[in-house]
């Protein structure tokens, strides 16, 4: 038995589910694969930074393989109805009987694992389709009527429940080795085309290693503090582990076994922050519930059906302002140059700024879902619509329609000193005290000349929008 193994957001030899069962039930080595699709990456709008992270964690991962006698194989095809053609053409080169990978669960992934697994059952090859890419299968959590959770609070619950009744989910044994082979390894190229932008190596360092490290150093460090500090932009107090999960350079095993070791083996008591921070995994985990559950998220829509009546501003030239961070409010403005700059962007100012995308600016969420995931070196599917979707009111468990962040007070509360805005928007390096979070509240403030006045009012776009919130749901 010669297996394949595909290797997809899963770039990693510990605790992954597919490579230590091939290894296992190989007697005649294991083949490795990464396929490049560059058109569909481009139509699921990855950016630049997320590529040049991916190719550089592909690298690593295939010096890991070398090691264990696993050769990756490098396949470019552009899209995805390409990939089952290319993979048992591959298959049949090496002698491979059977493929082995951990399952997807978007839309379009999901169609492509259907056709790959037909193609290889149809030449007489064996398929292993294995739940890795979460702590617990998104379907294997359900309501009592069976039913997808539309709500967290419940969800988690439940999902509490279900991982006591499965007895946890240890991470799996990394392979020792298996049996060399004659399969020279694909050189792992450096770039893709069409793939030209921001990258951020020094920030974003590749590797099983470097995450492991990056998680240790969170949970010895910050793990305690996490729920008191994980708001504060200027404050290094959130894991800065969602590039790795998202990649799969380390598991959502791995991080909650790491967690709970900190935590004496307590997943939902003692330390506060260990399980403000469980419950943020918890959350990936629910935004991946409601994809499977309700595809319709996949599809461009939005998961309140009602809210397809709204009617969006399609103001270019402001969506540009707020692209570039010139909105004349400092929270938000220093966040998207943030983003700009390191590919990255804390998670309470993503809330900030969708925020004031939707309910200030009254600009379709899906725009800025879609620049978030050209931006964003951890750009998720499922955690980048959920986020965008709570912050427009358009979601699951979304922010009631009502609720609009003060971005100014917003400011005012999580960089109360203004050193996260002052690092970023060094037009303002000048204003002192309070004008920090908002430096032209009177007019004209000599301070700063180069920073924009704000875009819109606050106040007056806050109930805009509620307005029009209250006109389509009938209330």
């Amino acid at each position: 038995m010669r297996p394949l193994v595909w290797f997809r957001s899963d770039l990693r030899t510990r605790d992954n589910t597919a490579l230590h069962e091939a290894c296992r039930m190989a007697d005649d080595g294991v083949v490795g694969v990464f396929t490049i699709c560059p058109e569909q990456w481009k139509e699921h709008d990855w950016g630049a930074v997320k590529v040049d992270f991916i190719l550089r964690n592909l690298a690593e991962l295939s010096r890991s393989l070398r090691r264990i006698n696993v050769p990756l194989l490098i396949v470019e095809t552009p899209k995805f109805d390409g990939v089952a053609e290319e993979l048992l053409e591959l298959a049949d080169r090496h002698s491979c009987q059977a493929l082995s990978f951990n399952r997807e669960y978007e839309v379009n992934e999901q169609r492509r694992d259907e056709e790959v697994m037909a193609a290889f059952l149809g030449s007489g090859k064996s398929v292993h389709a294995w739940s890795d890419r979460f702590i617990l299968p998104p379907d294997s959590v359900r309501t009592s009527s069976g039913d997808f959770f539309k709500v967290f609070s419940p969800y988690r619950r439940a999902w509490l429940a279900r991982y006591k009744e499965v007895g946890g989910a240890e991470p799996v044994p990394t392979p020792s080795g298996v049996k060399k082979i004659d399969v020279k390894a694909d050189k792992v190229p450096k770039s893709v085309d069409g793939f030209d932008g921001l990258t951020r190596p020094d920030l974003w360092k590749e590797g099983e290693k470097h995450a492991q490290s990056r998680l240790d150093a969170f949970v010895e460090g910050r793990l305690e503090e996490y729920d008191e500090k994980r708001d504060y932009p200027s404050v290094n107090g959130t894991s800065t582990m969602s590039p790795y999960l998202t990649s799969g350079v380390v598991s959502a095993r791995q991080c909650l076994a790491a967690a709970l070791e900190a935590n004496n083996g307590r997943i939902d008591s003692g330390s506060k922050g260990a399980v403000t921070w469980i419950s943020e995994l918890i959350w990936r985990e629910f935004y991946n519930h409601v994809l499977v559950g309700f595809p319709r998220v996949c599809k461009n829509r939005p998961f309140d059906l009602d809210t397809e009546k709204i009617s969006w501003s399609k103001a270019e030239k402001r969506f540009e302002c707020w692209k570039e961070g010139k909105t004349g409010y400092p929270i938000v403005d220093a966040a998207m140059r943030q983003l700009a700059k390191t590919g990255w962007m804390h998670n309470r100012l993503r809330m900030v700024s969708a925020m004031f995308l939707t309910k200030n600016l009254f600009i379709d969420w899906r725009w800025g879902e879609r620049h978030f995931m050209q931006s964003l070196v951890d750009g998720d599917f499922a955690s980048n619509n959920g986020g965008w979707q709570w912050s427009a009111s358009t979601g699951t468990d979304a922010a009631p329609y009502f609720r609009v962040f003060n971005p100014v007070s917003q400011s005012e509360k999580f960089d109360a000193d203004g050193d996260f805005v002052r690092k970023y928007i060094p037009e303002l390096e000048k204003v002192k005290g309070k004008a920090i979070h908002f430096p032209h509240a009177d007019g004209d403030n000599e301070d700063c000349p180069d920073y924009p006045k704000p875009l819109v009012d606050h106040k007056r776009t806050r109930q805009e929008a509620i307005d029009k919130f209250k006109a389509v749901k009938g209330k």
